[in-house]
């Protein structure tokens, strides 16, 4: 680790991480009832990236996420309770049940929204970022995205644009292995995407996406660079999904215990564990009421998001669309 966490900030960055992989793993379960709609897409096993991203920024600053967008939501600080009443399509939700797994947004805690298009969050986390540039706060733009995003025109032109203005906006670029059902040796021609984004003119950094210090690590030194002005980075963070593309894939694309193996051998969990306890005065005791607290917390979302009433079909084009309403002569 380059830079030293207190223990707090350790705890906090394993409870980020261990909320995101129950809500993800309750809501595999909860989906086999019937009582989601929708397409889900999970993040289990990408944790350690969107809290190592996350637990640099604040409210002041904005992220852009993707159709895997839960993991991205809670380490920004969006309400756990919130978030599942809002992917069981209840009126209590952070978008009153109307945008579901998909599309789920805060702005309030600078969370702009996940999104259903493949590679269309790097032209708002541009935008996002020349904002931050015109306030002169320091404040960034992070644009999350997977290897299927590298092969969009957009995400090339939002590259393109935030070196051309100087924009502080950072690339969280998140490896997985596959782009949907397609691997990304097949689907991304010349692999190496670090150097596809230094290409740009972007200071580019490549990690281990399932290490959290590493991850945490990379992330500061990119920040540093864009806060102070020196323009648009980008992170390549290898990672892994312990699920398939959305839920119900059958992964037929996937080697066989692939994901078994994963869980063995690259859980980011499990490496925190390993990592913080013999050295950070961190006790296996204290991880472990972490995790029984998190259980609690998902347990009452699932609850309070059952119990909770279904938006009305009047109210469903509320807020939706705007209004313009012209002056009568």
């Amino acid at each position: 680790m380059r830079l030293q966490q207190s223990k707090e900030q350790l705890l906090d960055a394993y409870r980020q991480m261990k909320t995101i992989r129950e809500f993800e793993e309750r809501l595999h379960r909860e989906i086999m009832t019937g009582e989601i709609a929708g397409f889900t897409h999970l993040y289990s096993g990408q944790e350690a990236v969107a809290v190592g991203v996350c637990q640099h920024l604040d409210s002041e600053d904005l992220i852009v996420s993707t159709h895997r967008g839960h993991g991205h939501c809670i380490a920004k600080g969006c309400d756990v309770i919130d978030m599942m009443a809002e992917i069981y399509g209840r009126q209590t939700g952070l978008g009153k049940g109307k945008g579901g797994s998909m599309h789920i947004a805060d702005f309030d805690k600078g969370m702009l929204g996940a999104n259903g298009v493949v590679g269309a969050g790097g032209p708002l986390a541009v935008g996002a970022a020349l904002s931050a540039k015109l306030d002169g706060r320091g404040r960034v733009g992070i644009c999350f995205a997977g290897e299927g995003s590298i092969n969009q025109g957009a995400v090339f032109e939002a590259m393109n644009m935030a070196k051309v203005i100087n924009a502080p906006a950072v690339f969280a670029i998140e490896i997985n292995g596959y782009s949907e059902h397609t691997g990304a040796s097949y689907s991304v021609g010349g692999i190496d995407i670090a150097n596809r984004t230094a290409g740009f003119g972007l200071k580019t950094v490549e990690t281990d996406g399932c290490d959290y210090h590493a991850v945490y690590d990379a992330m500061a030194e990119l920040l540093d660079h864009a806060r102070a002005g020196n323009g648009p980075c980008a992170a390549v963070f290898r990672t892994t999904r312990f699920f398939g593309h959305f839920e119900g894939d059958p992964q037929k694309y996937r080697a066989r215990d692939e994901v078994k193996q994963h869980r063995l051998e690259r859980d980011c969990l499990k490496t925190f564990r390993a990592r913080v306890v013999p050295v950070c005065g961190i006790s296996e005791t204290e991880l472990d009421a972490i995790d029984a607290d998190v259980l609690a917390l998902i347990d009452a979302a699932v609850d309070r998001a059952r119990a909770a009433p279904a938006t009305p079909i009047e109210e469903m084009e509320a807020d939706v669309y705007v209004s313009y309403q012209q002056d009568q002569p």
